[in-house]
């Protein structure tokens, strides 16, 4: 299915849009002057429809005063190569999650986060042996590669809590096959899933959440998903970055405030093919924590994280510094704090 909307679908999402009041245009944003430039590409993690304030942004994006929106790599693979796209500038922005961003510019990948978008997308899932993460020592754990987000994130989960996630977990890796189904046959003892996985397997009755980061400490109180730009662009396109932003934000409030509207567009465009399953995962998932929650913060738990499972090397402080500017993100709060 083509990427770009149809006129129909294009002024579909706008008049959603404009009836939650998100695309009046601010003062603020006529005082800004206009954007360096008029392109702007997105890449694309597809299927995880947590990251849906990306995929519905392009009429937001037109009304920010872009007037050719891409998206690029609809890879089914998330997190390195992400990462990978923005910091080759073969993508200019993407919303991906927070851990193997924090990996990639550990590791020098000149990208710049700018914001968190939304809080709580991923949850454990274990088989009767399984009942806290503590359980996973000598367990087999599903994922679709060493570095991908399951298991950058299943092993941040497990040095949270004393483990080593090199010597203590088995990781089952099949890039042919999903972990959820070698969960669903029994063949691995626990996985991390990503919407719409887990309300897929909790509506059909499969295994148990061990672990829900929407509801659960400490994963509930911080960001999953972070907006990421290339480190150049942002760089050199200051106004421009600071619409991409506002028109993300702007739709994550969408997504709060219209899941119906924002799950039927998920479907129409092809990134998922149950309504009923992405208008739960929209329901469920807390995108208006940007306003509440410190990007930093975040940052900053996972980089410890991380470097307790060896996975980075610098210091937290140092990742932050490398790696993010928080200067549109405060503004944005500021300029949208009416409409919260």
């Amino acid at each position: 299915m083509p990427m770009r909307q149809s006129r129909r679908r294009f002024l579909t999402t706008l008049s959603m849009a404009g009836a939650a009041g998100l695309v009046r245009v601010p003062l603020a944003q006529a005082a800004e002057g206009t954007p360096e430039t008029t392109t702007v590409r997105i890449f694309a993690n597809r299927p995880g429809i947590c990251v849906a304030p990306q995929y519905i942004a392009e009429p937001l994006l037109r009304a920010e005063g872009f007037t050719d929106v891409h998206f690029v790599g609809l890879t089914a693979i998330t997190g390195a190569p992400a990462a990978e796209a923005v910091g080759s500038g073969d993508a200019d922005f993407t919303v991906s999650f927070a851990a193997p961003l924090a990996i990639a510019i550990d590791g020098g990948t000149p990208i710049t986060l700018l914001s968190g978008v939304h809080v709580g997308c991923f949850e454990l899932f274990g088989n009767e042996g399984v009942r806290s993460i503590t359980d996973l020592k000598g367990k087999n754990v599903g994922v679709q590669g060493l570095g991908s987000s399951q298991h950058v994130y299943a092993a941040s989960m497990a040095a949270y809590v004393g483990l080593d996630p090199t010597r203590d977990i088995h990781w089952a890796i099949n890039p042919s096959v999903k972990p959820t189904e070698l969960y669903e046959k029994g063949q691995i003892d626990a996985f991390l899933g990503f919407p719409p996985e887990p309300q897929e397997l909790r509506a059909r009755h499969i295994g148990h959440v061990v672990v829900n980061s929407a509801i659960d400490r400490p994963w509930s109180q911080y960001f999953c998903c972070m907006l990421a730009g290339n480190r150049e662009f942002v760089r050199k396109n200051p106004v421009a970055t600071k619409r991409v932003l506002r028109a993300i934000l702007k739709a994550a409030d969408l997504c709060v405030s219209d899941p119906q509207g924002v799950a039927r567009q998920l479907v129409d465009r092809g990134f998922t093919p149950h309504y009923d399953t992405a208008y739960q995962a929209l329901s469920e998932l807390p995108y208006d924590k940007w306003r509440e929650y410190e990007p930093e913060d975040t940052l900053r738990f996972y980089a410890l994280r991380l470097h307790e499972a060896g996975m980075v090397k610098s210091s937290p402080q140092k990742i932050i510094a490398d790696g993010t500017d928080w200067r549109f993100l405060n503004e944005l709060k500021r300029e949208l704090k009416a409409r919260a």
